[in-house]
């Protein structure tokens, strides 16, 4: 990864967009509190962003109610289809499924949707918190004195290559130029900008005053965002920071902590479908292993992107309490009425004639169907149970009761033997 600003298809612009809010903010600090700190900027950043999308988790929150009341009528409609693979009846299912979208006023595509739309931004997001010279115009320029001295300076791009390589830049394949000595300068440990001092004294001074000015921006809370709890850990474990070893082992498990609760304050719906609780099962399990996987990552990469995990993780969970309480307090019904009445105005304008909304009685019929539908399913599961149970007991019985050598042919008349007593008792 570069410190350069990302040139990915769709989410280089929206980097760009998300840098200039991330560039704004720390102007302000700096202006109005004389305050130029990375690590503050990254959680008011994140605020920002995570609150401007309350909206569209809103939307996705209300799709999901809506759909635990689609799915009764959706799983009839695949179960009338299932096994019908011919053109005719994959047309019929399509057709149906997008009648029962229609009577509730939702897109099939809703959910995808809302997805399409935050992934980019959130990948975006990430850019920018790891790219942060890039898009921060203050920090990249905290460097460039000492950057343009090292350009002038014979020598250096010998002496910066060797730092260059831990900082993942490849001096050959980027060239050695501004951009490329700010990937290289922005990653240096206090270690290596004292080994740089120690090769360049000529620029000892220079090198001192970027490093200090760099460590205003970087240090928060006591530690320098712009290295990895690994490292700092080892580093104050050598000189018993013991402060510092417990605050930069709080940054990956704060977010692990902080990623596990907000999974858990996720509205679980159960569809009684038995491939999409599969699903479900397999998202829950994803759950649990992604915050330990985060906490993994989180002690090699650099602690700003920890911060950013645990600043986003803290106000998704926020958001989400707020949303969960508005939507106990929404009437569904009055939901779907609301959703027709604007389908039905579109189908209006293209001369179709307006859905109805389902009765009463039919959410009554479908919430009886869906109920009769379990219980056969655990009455088959269960007899299913039974059935196992007694060929293994009958197993069991005839290994028991003979001591003839298993698969002999003695073994096999002496089953018969004794299945022939056993049913004339």
């Amino acid at each position: 990864m570069l410190l350069t600003k990302s040139n990915t298809f769709i989410i280089g612009p929206i980097a760009t967009v998300l840098g200039v809010i991330m560039n704004a903010i720390f102007d302000f600090c700096n202006g109005v509190f004389g305050i130029q700190n990375i690590g503050l900027c990254i959680i008011l950043f994140t605020v920002l962003i995570y609150v401007l999308m309350i909206p569209m988790t809103v939307k996705q929150q209300k799709f999901s109610k809506l759909s635990a009341q689609m799915n009764p009528e959706i799983q009839k409609i695949q179960k009338k289809y299932k096994g019908k693979q011919d053109q005719a009846s994959m047309m019929k299912l399509n057709e149906e499924t997008k009648a029962v979208y229609a009577k509730y006023g939702v897109s099939p595509m809703g959910s995808c949707l809302y997805m399409l739309v935050q992934l980019p931004i959130l990948f975006s997001l990430y850019q920018v918190i790891w790219n942060v010279p890039a898009y921060v115009s203050s920090v990249k320029d905290a460097m460039m004195g000492l950057v343009n001295q090292l350009l002038s300076l014979n020598g250096a791009q010998e002496i910066l290559t060797e730092f260059a390589t831990s900082a993942n830049v490849n001096f050959e394949s980027r060239g050695f130029n501004a951009n490329s000595i700010v990937d290289v300068l922005y990653k240096l440990t206090p270690s290596n900008w004292d080994s740089l001092k120690d090769q360049i004294p000529s620029l000892a001074d220079s090198i001192t005053s970027t490093q200090s000015t760099l460590d205003e921006m970087n240090y928060f809370l006591g530690l320098n965002i712009s290295d990895s709890p690994l490292n700092i850990i080892l580093s104050a474990f050598e000189s018993g920071a013991w402060l510092l070893l417990i605050g930069a082992l709080a940054i990956p498990i704060l977010s692990a902590l902080t990623q596990w609760l907000n999974t858990k304050l996720i509205p679980q719906t159960s569809t009684g479908n038995d491939e999409e609780n599969s699903m479900a099962r397999s998202m829950k399990m994803m759950n649990n292993v992604m915050p330990i996987m985060s906490m993994v990552f989180c002690f090699t990469l650099p602690a700003g992107l920890g911060i950013y995990w645990i600043a986003s993780s803290v106000i998704r969970s926020i958001v989400q309490i707020i949303t969960n309480k508005q939507m106990d307090k929404i009437d569904v019904d009055a939901l779907i009425e609301k959703n027709l009445e604007k389908a039905n105005k579109k189908r209006e304008k293209m001369g179709l004639p307006p859905q109805k909304a389902p009765t009463l009685a039919e959410k009554a019929r479908m919430a009886a169907e869906e109920s009769q539908r379990q219980v056969a399913q655990m009455k088959k599961e269960t007899s299913q149970e039974d059935r196992k149970k007694k060929i293994q007991e009958s197993t069991d019985y005839y290994k028991n009761t003979t001591k003839a050598k298993p698969g002999s042919i003695a073994a096999k008349a002496r089953m018969v033997q004794q299945y022939n007593e056993k049913n004339k008792k």
